[in-house]
């Protein structure tokens, strides 16, 4: 008999469809409900509520509820990393159509102005001579979300990935930078409550055989039709997605392994935006935040 997972997502996962469609999830005896989360605030109160039995999260998140006092919740809460995902499918910032150059007062949209992808934002502006006290910073939630408001010329600037910057580059957008410019980036990891879930594992091992399989070049037309299902992408930009997934600084984290200098980085680009004496415990929190044996230097 299955067992049923809540998962919190952003973006759809194209890497969860292809488990589906695959039979891994069905072979682990896993059936797992994709639950869509407005924001990383909105994610993590429902993982502390129970509502949620997993999510697919930036780490920087897992790292600011995990160590730090000073995030929405205003509590820690205690969390362990089951897998490394992805290095942030192309996680970039785009400026809207007819946007060449941000300029003093554009406004950047992000999912909360002290979280992970907004830090990706500013380091990137910041590249171009712009600081961020210099633009107006606005919430608007999920990437999915941010990606329509940028279309819709609801914001000037905005972080996107996951394929969500297909329909902003379809709209005219003109990207301005990669986080993977700003060193070893990890984007997307498979988090939880820290008490022990056998299930929760039995999905991290699950998500990473796929993953390796899809970096080793298997399931291109199960990805393909998955990221047109799930994301609605033609049939170019697809095809495109399956080269993302296999690029080896942008695309999924082969063996699921959580890189040290990757995390390294999040805390950079956190101190520099939002210092926080909290961070001093993270290199050696590692060690408990990171399931056993997928932690690497």
């Amino acid at each position: 008999m299955a067992t049923a997972l809540r998962l919190g997502t952003f973006t759809p996962s194209v890497l969860l469809e292809v488990a589906r469609r695959s039979g891994a999830l069905a072979r682990a005896r896993l059936e797992v409900d994709e639950v869509p989360v407005e924001s990383s605030p909105a994610q993590f109160r429902s993982l502390l509520a129970g509502d949620l039995d997993a999510v697919l999260t930036s780490p920087d998140n897992v790292v600011a509820y995990h160590f730090l006092t000073r995030n929405p919740l205003e509590r820690r809460i205690p969390l362990v990393i089951e897998a490394a995902i992805d290095r942030g499918l192309g996680l970039s910032l785009w400026a809207r159509a007819g946007v060449e150059d941000p300029w003093p007062g554009a406004t950047l949209a992000v999912d909360v102005a002290t979280s992970g992808f907004a830090f990706v934002g500013y380091a990137l502006l910041a590249r171009r001579g712009l600081a961020r006290d210099a633009v107006q910073v606005v919430a608007l939630g999920s990437t999915p979300r941010r990606a329509a408001a940028l279309v819709e010329g609801r914001c000037d600037l905005t972080v996107l990935n996951a394929g969500n910057q297909y329909r902003a580059r379809a709209a005219g957008a003109r990207l301005l930078g990669e986080a993977s410019d700003l060193g070893p980036y990890l984007g997307t990891v498979l988090a939880g409550l820290a008490a022990p879930s056998p299930e929760r594992r039995r999905l991290a091992e699950v998500l990473v055989e796929v993953a390796d399989a899809i970096v080793g070049g298997r399931h291109d037309d199960d990805v393909r039709r998955a990221a047109a299902d799930r994301l609605g992408l033609g049939a170019a930009d697809a095809t495109d997605f399956v080269d993302l997934l296999r690029d080896p600084e942008r695309g999924l984290v082969a063996g699921g392994t959580v890189e040290r200098r990757s995390v390294r980085t999040l805390e950079v680009l956190r101190r520099a935006a939002e210092p926080d004496p909290g961070l001093d415990a993270v290199e050696a929190g590692l060690e408990d935040l990171v399931a056993p044996g997928h932690l690497m230097d």
